[in-house]
């Protein structure tokens, strides 16, 4: 196999290449997206219902089309999902990327073009494996074969020529055919709608295979390795697939796993890299594996606006470009998309750590944050607040969910965690005050909001029964695929919920 990755190599220069030009000149690359997206959809409904044959500068466009969300976009993709084309993007659309519905209980259905899958799904895998291939020469990789821990799709009950599922699926059934030479389990396998069902097949057909990598999201790759272990009697992973060298994650922030991961593949030569791909399209790619910052990628058929996060709420927003943008300012993130997403916004927020090239962290999602009394406290805080308790404690952390207690007459406001462990802390107290604290140090606003308890009394801190999040996620049909439950929330309902199941689990 050392023959096979020299000649993958060997394939992947002019692609490397071609990323060191948008690492040095994003600002042209990005106006020659923009250009070709909008000359490719003049012809659309919406193109035209917006003059899209008109425009001659990016300002042209900004001024035109209002920035979007999913409810200004779902009458198009309910027509799309009947059978009519030609609405949002030129060609045959019938494949629709459902959301996990994180930030409300409906299903969002996204549409995936073949220029889409093509250009920006599939050129994301390709480039993820050719930026780990420059890193690691000696890789191994291509000697065995790839896992990935997808979803499920279904014939849509609009139309029968158009179909729905989590992305991951969406992408298994569309893979050439090849890739089942170098992948597991089968696409049957894969594409089985019941995680549990789909966890013993894949155990009955991927154990024997050498399996090199893995791909997913954490929290459901942990249920996976866990039940492979269990399954075959061994005392970690390496001992089923000894050639395992790589973990590609995305969905959710790694932090909290990592500790579960080394001790399930206790291997200093394990590599982790994350990928930022969400259904709307694939974004960016963890090129430096000593750091955990991602190369935002510029030339896959997306054109990129950035919104300051303090002013979402303003009626006329600033709306930045690529050579607009400043580091460390977090920004809501815009997107046009080959697949006809016209100045979209995804709902995550992303701030910049590098300019030239252009690198990324995901700080949060602009719902899914904690706002009540002013502290602004986003996803990414809590994770390293949670990190640095945990550090501290020797504590592990599986799921974590909190969300605001209102203040009343009786008591101040405060914020209220469900932390699900899978190594316990031996004081939860102790762990609920280095949160707190770490919270302070991370965060300004909520370091004056806890000022003398003045606005924001401690945290109240659960211990959830083991299992909590799994059954919450099992209740709502959402195990698998991309699904997880929020982190934060500025209303109680996922809480509530929550806290419902973990005294059902507390009281059997």
């Amino acid at each position: 196999m050392p023959i096979l990755t020299s000649i993958i190599n060997w394939l992947n220069v002019k692609r490397v290449h071609q990323m060191d030009l948008f690492r040095k000149y994003p600002a042209e690359v990005q106006l020659e997206t923009f250009q070709k997206l909008v000359s490719r959809a003049e012809g659309t409904e919406w193109g035209r219902k917006y003059g899209y044959a008109s425009f001659s500068s990016i300002a042209d466009f900004q001024a035109s089309v209002p920035i979007q969300t999913y409810e200004e976009v779902k009458p198009f993709v309910d027509r799309l999902r009947q059978g009519e084309q030609n609405l949002l993007w030129p060609g045959d659309i019938k494949w629709f990327a459902k959301s996990s519905g994180t930030t409300n209980d409906k299903s969002k259905f996204i549409p995936v073009s073949s220029e889409s899958l093509k250009e920006c799904h599939f050129k994301g895998g390709k480039d993820v494996l050719a930026i780990y291939c420059q890193n690691n020469p000696e890789t191994r990789i291509f000697s065995g074969k790839g896992l990935t821990l997808g979803g499920s799709h279904k014939i849509d009950n609009f139309n029968n020529q158009s179909y729905y599922g989590d992305l991951s699926a969406i992408l298994i059934e569309n893979l050439p055919f090849w890739t089942e030479f170098i992948r597991t389990p089968s696409q049957e396998v894969a594409l089985l709608e019941r995680f549990e069902e789909k966890l013993e097949k894949i155990a009955g057909e991927s154990v024997q295979e050498n399996v090199t990598s893995i791909a997913g999201v954490p929290s459901w790759n942990l249920v996976m390795l866990k039940y492979i272990v269990e399954h075959t009697g061994k005392s970690n992973v390496l001992e089923v697939w000894p050639g395992l060298e790589l973990f590609i994650h995305g969905g959710v922030s790694f932090t909290p796993y990592r500790e579960q991961f080394k001790k399930l593949i206790p291997s200093e030569k394990m590599n982790y890299v994350e990928a930022y791909n969400a259904s709307e399209g694939f974004f960016a790619i963890q090129d430096d594996p000593s750091a955990s910052d991602m190369l935002l990628m510029l030339d896959y058929g997306i054109f990129y606006e950035f919104v300051p996060v303090e002013q979402l709420e303003t009626d006329n927003p600033d709306s930045l470009t690529i050579s607009q943008v400043e580091k460390d300012t977090n920004y809501a993130l815009v997107i046009s998309t080959n697949s006809g997403l016209w100045r979209y916004m995804i709902g995550d927020t992303v701030r910049f750590t590098s300019l030239y090239p252009h690198k990324v962290v995901i700080s949060g999602r602009t719902k899914h944050f904690i706002n009540v009394f002013g502290e602004e406290v986003i996803v990414d805080n809590a994770d390293k607040a949670l990190r640095i308790a945990c550090d501290k404690t020797g504590a592990e952390i599986i799921d974590y969910t909190a969300a605001p207690v209102y203040m009343s007459d009786e008591h101040q406001g405060a914020h209220e965690w469900l932390i699900e462990f899978s190594n316990l802390p031996d004081e939860p107290d102790y762990f609920a005050a280095l949160l707190d604290h770490a919270l302070m140090s991370i965060n300004s606003d909520y370091e004056a909001k806890r000022y003398r308890n003045l606005t924001l009394d401690k945290p109240i801190v659960h211990v959830a029964a083991p299992g909590t999040f799994y059954r919450w996620l099992q209740e709502k049909g959402k195990l698998g695929g991309q699904n997880k439950v929020p982190r934060l929330s500025n209303e109680r309902k996922y809480l509530e919920e929550l806290l419902e199941i973990h005294a059902r689990i507390k009281a059997k």
